[in-house]
């Protein structure tokens, strides 16, 4: 490690195959904390390259366990994290709308790390027992249209550096390998992330792929539809700035889509949501991420179709029986 190290402080990068000898040493726990630590802290202060983080992301499917689900006929709902906005648990409430509304998720979480809230921290205190078993996953995914993968079950890397990464308390590139490592591989995927520079090396990877995608970053530096800003789309067709106020909304002030300090308060939040008993922010913001997320496996429907899909998922009670039925 101490060839690595002095390697990244002479401003060097490192080749695929590189990168990604180094994360399977890291999750092999070859390494001690302080240098695991260093590593990535350098990966705060400078960028990571294409090549980096495609070796980094090819270590952990490598390394993981494959969450088998019999098809790949599913989206996953996964924000990087990272960004410092600290927003209740959005894209996990919006993964509930898509299952309502007779999609299937496969929805890849974790605790959060710079964050007060990760989408592990609220089921976990709503009930739900992460499970690395196929067959309750399999069976999630039938009676409730949607199953949980908590990252640390399937990605023995991710275990390995939890811990430091707590210690940290920042992002780190694992923040930018979450959505791409999704032990089951879904076709279709919402990715928000939290920086435009990280936006195009998704998009770079992801045109690489046979994923149908939309890679979203909202130009205040949210990793998600955040109805504050306009925002930014990669998808298969290409390049987009996305208007507010096309979509029919006027912009929103931040502090009405803020978490809870705790997970208790982010918890209700989350449980208003699903009641419909939120307030119109809250609502409109989770509606119009699932509906971008629905336009990502319809791209023919309209925008306004796809949030009157995902409104229909809501009020209905359709998002609110899923999340049920997967506590069982």
């Amino acid at each position: 490690m101490k060839q690595i190290l002095n390697h990244l402080f002479e401003h060097k990068t490192f080749s695929r195959a590189e990168a990604k000898e180094i994360l399977t040493n890291i999750a092999l726990g070859k390494y001690n904390i302080a240098q695991m630590s260093a590593f990535m802290v350098v990966y705060c202060m400078r960028s990571i390259t294409v090549d980096e983080l495609a070796g980094f992301r090819d270590a952990m499917l490598e390394l993981c366990l494959k969450a088998d689900l019999g098809t790949d006929e599913v989206i996953d709902l996964c924000g990087t994290g990272g960004d410092g906005k600290d927003t209740f648990n959005i894209s996990t409430l919006a993964s509930f709308v898509m299952a309502g509304a007779g999609y299937k998720v496969a929805k890849h979480g974790n605790y959060g790390v710079s964050s007060g809230c990760g989408s592990s921290n609220v089921m976990e205190y709503l009930g739900y027992n992460f499970t690395s078993n196929m067959d309750q996953i399999k069976r999630d995914i039938e009676e409730a249209g949607i199953c949980f993968l908590h990252a640390p079950l399937f990605h023995p890397a991710m275990k390995t550096v939890a811990p430091i990464r707590k210690d940290l308390g920042v992002k780190t590139f694992f923040n930018m390998l979450g959505p791409m490592v999704n032990p089951a591989q879904p076709k279709y995927q919402l990715v928000g992330v939290f920086s435009l520079e990280l936006a195009r090396l998704y998009a770079y990877l992801y045109q690489k792929s046979n994923k149908q995608y939309t890679i979203l970053h909202a130009l205040e530096g949210y990793d998600e539809l955040s109805l504050t800003c306009d925002f930014k789309t990669f998808t298969n067709s290409g390049e987009h700035i996305r208007h507010i106020a096309d979509l029919g909304f006027e912009k929103i002030n931040p502090d009405t889509i803020k978490g809870g300090s705790t997970v208790q308060q982010s918890a209700q939040i989350f449980k208003n949501v699903l009641n419909a008993e939120a307030t119109t922010e809250q609502t409109n913001v989770v509606l119009c991420n699932a509906a971008l997320a629905i336009q990502t496996i319809h791209p023919e429907k309209s925008f306004a179709d796809c949030y009157a899909e995902a409104e229909e998922s809501l009020l209905s009670k359709s998002a609110l029986k899923s999340f049920k039925n997967m506590l069982g």
